[in-house]
């Protein structure tokens, strides 16, 4: 699915970046990790990491003798290899279902109010669906009819309530990944939202958009017939949706966005001061990509960087190194064994941001050349920023991803992250 979007980086970075052309090498012992630890909660192994003298780590994935003792060695690993597959496999087959049943659901939104955007369904890469765990995703419902955005205004007290009325005090200011959105930063917007069911004093005002979004997804689950597949979850601020999938049930967030692809945001105030990753020309091809707002909370709009975040990632790959490999260990350890669950408190994109994070305090392709290395240094940021509870956004420094997860399962994530540390040995059932 990353192919097609990959396409698409090169083409808007083509005459910004220049792409390395050095290929991090991969011994055969890390190939054969990366294909084993994949499969990790699905056979019966346990998964050691021991020091040497020379403080090199190997990776060893133990197989069960009583599970596996009638499998010849061949066999074995061709068991392994179907059961990597099979994953992937699963995660795309949960995303075509998904996408499917957004396509319609949408469709027949926009058809009701065009405000809001139908997403399309792709056969390759979809970049509105986020996978965020196995069993949650992100979804993004593009906002039509806001076209030319011109920045911040000039700031001004607002003493007006969700329900219309006066408040004798202002409205507090947004602060770290929230703003303000008028429809004057706009050089043009459809009349409907100037309308009273999305607008309080010239505001577009997240919660009410939210609101006639979630009437809109109610009435068209009953409209496609769809009311035994997807059920609206109750008591969410956002508007979440459950689908039922041939893998079992997802838990799907429908955020309305406002993307702005023409600007970068005034509050990413980056790159920072003598960093060297990534480099001057990449930097102005991410940037290109622009923001977006996501309608999240009551007042105040939420700043996201789904794209410039997708290219960044991309690029690194392509950079060379076990970047990815990496990434890959880390968000399987962190599924199976330090945080698993429907509804984890870290997510893939905390992985991915302690990634950036990472990659700009080493910011060398050496660095990134010896794979178990590379990954316990992964494995080290996590932990200290789940243990203090504190982990910076990538492009907004100053907002704390972390700042609203539930505290005690922080604490747990980080007790069993600093055990792996201290004996990197993890036994799985």
């Amino acid at each position: 699915m990353a192919d097609e979007f990959s396409q698409v980086v090169k083409e808007n970075c083509s005459e910004q970046a220049r792409r390395s052309q050095v290929s991090g090498s991969c011994s055969q012992f890390q190939r054969s990790f990366i294909q084993r630890v994949t499969l990790l909660g699905k056979l019966p192994t346990s998964f050691v990491l021991h020091r040497e003298k020379k403080q090199k780590v190997a990776a060893i994935l133990g197989i069960d003798q009583e599970a596996m003792k009638s499998l010849p060695e061949g066999d074995l690993q061709d068991c392994l290899l179907s059961k990597v597959d099979l994953r992937r496999q699963q995660i795309s087959q949960s995303v075509e279902e998904v996408q499917k049943v957004i396509h319609h659901l949408t469709a027949e939104i926009s058809l009701q109010d065009s405000r809001f955007q139908a997403v399309p369904a792709s056969d390759t890469y979809n970049g509105s669906i986020k996978v965020l765990a196995p069993s949650l995703f992100h979804v993004t419902i593009p906002l039509k009819g806001l076209a030319g955005y011109k920045g911040a205004r000039a700031q001004r007290w607002r003493y007006y309530s969700l329900q219309g009325t006066k408040l004798t005090c202002p409205l507090r200011d947004p602060e770290g990944l929230q703003q303000w959105l008028e429809t004057e930063q706009f050089m043009k917007t459809l009349w409907q939202w100037h309308q009273a069911d999305v607008n309080i004093e010239g505001d577009i005002v997240p919660a009410k958009v939210l609101q006639v979004f979630r009437t809109l997804v109610e009435n068209a689950v009953r409209a496609c017939h769809l009311s035994g597949k997807v059920s609206v979850l109750a008591n969410r601020a956002a508007v979440w949706v459950a689908i039922e999938t041939s893998t079992g049930q997802v838990e799907l967030e429908l955020a309305p966005t406002v993307e702005i692809p023409t600007a970068w945001s005034e509050k990413a105030q980056w790159p920072r001061c003598l960093t060297r990753w990534p480099s001057p020309d990449r930097v102005e091809c991410i940037k290109s990509f622009g923001f977006s707002l996501v309608a999240r909370s009551s007042y105040h709009w939420q700043l996201s960087f789904p794209q410039a975040e997708q290219v960044l990632f991309e690029q690194l790959v392509e950079d060379g190194g076990c970047h990815r490999r990496c990434f890959q260990v880390l968000r399987q350890l962190k599924e199976d064994v330090w945080c698993p669950g429907k509804r984890p408190v870290i997510t893939t994109h905390h992985l991915q941001t302690v990634l950036f994070w990472t990659c700009e305090k080493y910011p060398h392709l050496k660095d990134w050349q010896v794979f178990h290395q590379a990954l316990l240094r992964l494995v080290r940021k996590l932990h200290r920023c789940v243990s203090q509870h504190f982990l910076k956004h990538y492009f907004v420094p100053k907002s704390n991803l972390l700042q609203s997860a539930n505290p005690s399962e922080l604490d747990a994530v980080a007790q069993k992250v600093a055990f792996f540390l201290k004996n990197p040995q993890v036994t799985l059932p």
